[in-house]
């Protein structure tokens, strides 16, 4: 949730759509729970049955973020809740359940000591160990996972604004108030369209908002920490005030007027809101007497006898009657309308610091201070480096095998594309170095560029080395007459029907499925990598593939337009191959020349013209035959 009051929609009008190629090489953060909860609340509404969906969300879409995305994540997971949220962890409680929310407890205190406190702790027990299940997977595949010491988000929003991270991926909008620089809501690698991004930059440029102000934006129409917030305050109320002080006084203001204190007053000392006069009090403003007729000022007697001077200069008339809706644009009519609106901005400025007034205890210390900290790293388990491993793929085969119940091979198949990524990098870093992908693979060759959820990939080629290759790929398939020497199967497709069955791909975010192509009796691996990664890791193949585009390129056009300067208007010679329609020109001309064979008169003479015509021609064919059977006879 974060801040409440649709904050989101707020901010959506600034947000930017980025390509997958956007998180390319970049660190990301990762709130863990947020991740976990949402994907696998899908999985489990479209298969009930599904065997925890909490593990295959977060594998699935670690291998999809980190290879097909290229991005570096960090995993953060949430410490101990503050206990000013536990009002709203019973209210998540409450809404999953199906229970009446009226039973929810009004304050904190009784929200520690209600009855609803101990299926929340189970649930909440629940959804541990799910956690400690997702980390440990994590740990097999060589992610970095830190622990938050409260809020996962606010460890995340540290990370980014100290710069070790890039970006944040979390629906939370109290990253920002935690101070998140860049903030991705909703991210899926397998759709076509491009993700929301949110910039503060772009944020305090649009609105005028930075950190603070959205933190007293919080206070005022709550927030997960206090779901209530001020009454009456709403999202445009708590704008539009937050929007009249700066960063720097903004949370100074709110505790002067928490304390009785009229802040816009000037020259005079500390003015108390109840001395305020009240919004209903009116003073009178004097206003010029203008005419009933036209609406200028003077009056209606003075312009029938001298005329109204605006009239006579806008439609040469002594006094034209005022049409509907009419506003006098003279200075004392500009005058007594700027005085109204300011009394009624001032009115609104006493009723709102009234409302705040009147909130007990506002603002929230303890609020501001968990917004403003920056220690949110658990420094009891430790302050790892931000180091990405190589994943260890016998434990995480015995693992998933054991938990999920998947093949062996179904495993190592959907590890490829993380293993050919890894495999790239190293390769980038030390081209000396003779490496093996899986350690019997080696590169051969750039097959084509592949355009994949619009960004384009190089389709590599791979061959086996001089190890054995994996007994569940095929070595060898002997090409036999009548069938093509290129074809390109898929690997294991009985193990994939067996593992896979409900869940669709697009919430899984499931990498493809390597591929074998069979050419002229060999085996190659097909494997779709990032176009950048693999010129950096086999700068000459590149070259040489690009060169082979280019000539295929030119030689193309050169055919083109060979073709194009030999083709002619002329009617070609030599039999037309039957089924073909003519033209209406050659249509006409064979007609006319199977008259004259045939002996009869040409057409254009007398009756015999109209029986050579299109009519006389169709009058001989059979007329029950239909239309379409009588003009392919005709044109045969």
């Amino acid at each position: 949730m974060g801040v409440g009051g649709s904050f989101w929609d707020l901010l959506k009008p600034y947000a930017r759509h980025e390509g997958a190629g956007y998180l390319r090489g970049r660190r990301v953060a990762v709130d863990l729970s947020f991740w976990i909860v949402s994907h696998s609340t899908a999985i489990r509404a479209r298969s009930p049955r599904a065997r925890k969906p909490h593990l295959r969300t977060t594998f699935f879409r670690t291998l999809s973020l980190f290879a097909k995305m290229g991005a570096f994540p960090v995993f953060v997971v949430d410490g101990e809740p503050s206990p000013l949220k536990s009002q709203a962890r019973a209210a998540r409680f409450f809404r999953g359940s199906g229970m009446d929310l009226a039973a929810l407890p009004s304050t904190e205190a009784d929200a520690e000591s209600s009855a609803a406190a101990a299926p929340v702790k189970g649930r909440n027990a629940a959804f541990t160990r799910c956690v400690e299940e997702c980390v440990e997977l994590l740990q097999y595949l060589g992610m970095p996972v830190l622990w938050a010491k409260g809020e996962a988000e606010a460890l995340c929003a540290q990370l980014n604004n100290e710069g070790h991270v890039d970006a944040c991926i979390t629906a939370d909008s109290d990253a920002f108030l935690f101070g998140a620089k860049t903030v991705i809501k909703v991210l899926k690698s397998n759709c076509k369209e491009p993700f929301e991004c949110y910039n503060i930059a772009d944020i305090e440029a649009g609105l005028g908002l930075k950190r603070k102000q959205m933190v007293a934006m919080a206070l005022l129409i709550g927030s997960d920490h206090d779901l209530h917030g001020v009454p009456g305050f709403g999202l445009e109320t708590a704008l539009r005030f937050v929007q009249l002080f700066g960063e720097g006084e903004i949370l100074d203001k709110l505790h002067e007027i928490g304390r009785g204190v009229y802040p816009f007053l000037e020259g005079m000392d500390n003015p108390h809101i109840d001395d305020l006069p009240s919004s209903s009090t009116k003073s009178s403003i004097v206003k010029s007497p203008h005419c009933s007729h036209c609406g200028h000022p003077g009056s209606k007697k003075n312009h029938s006898k001298v005329g109204c001077n605006y009239c006579l200069v806008d439609a040469l008339e002594n006094c034209v009657e005022k049409p509907a809706g009419f506003k006098c644009e003279c200075p004392g009519c500009e005058k007594v309308r700027d005085l109204k609106e300011q009394r009624k901005h001032k009115n609104w400025q006493i009723k709102v610091c009234k409302r705040i007034a009147a909130e007990t205890n506002f603002p929230n210390e303890e609020i501001i201070k968990l917004y403003l900290s920056d220690s949110n790293l658990d420094k009891e388990k430790g302050v790892p480096l931000l180091s990405w491993n190589k994943p260890d793929v016998d434990a995480l085969v015995d693992f998933l095998t054991y938990s999920q119940n998947w093949e062996p091979s179904y495993i190592r198949q959907r590890m490829l594309p993380m293993l050919s990524t890894i495999y790239l990098r190293e390769v980038a870093s030390s081209p000396s170095t003779p490496l093996l992908l899986c350690d019997q693979y080696e590169f051969d060759s750039i097959q084509r560029i592949k355009i994949r959820y619009g960004h384009p990939y190089y389709l590599v080629k791979w061959k086996r080395g001089t190890r054995g290759m994996n007994p569940n790929i095929s070595s060898k398939k002997p090409v036999t007459e009548g069938e093509t020497s290129s074809e390109v199967v898929v690997l294991d497709e009985d193990d994939e029907e067996d593992t896979v069955v409900c869940e669709s791909s697009e919430l899984l975010d499931e990498p493809d499925v390597p591929q074998v192509l069979t050419d002229d009796g060999c085996c190659f691996l097909l494997t779709d990598e990032d176009i950048q990664l693999v010129s950096a890791a086999f700068p000459k193949d590149t070259a040489r593939f690009q060169e082979e585009q280019r000539l295929k390129k030119a030689k193309s056009k050169s055919r083109k337009s060979k073709s194009s300067s030999s083709s002619s208007f002329e009617t070609p010679k030599g039999p037309r191959p039957t089924g073909v329609q003519l033209s209406i020109t050659e249509f006409y001309r064979s007609k006319k020349g199977l008259n004259i064979e045939s002996g009869k008169k040409p057409v254009g003479e007398g009756q015999s013209a109209k029986e050579g015509s299109r009519k006389a021609s169709d009058r001989d064919l059979n007329k029950s035959l239909p239309k379409s059977v009588r003009r392919r006879i005709l044109f045969d």
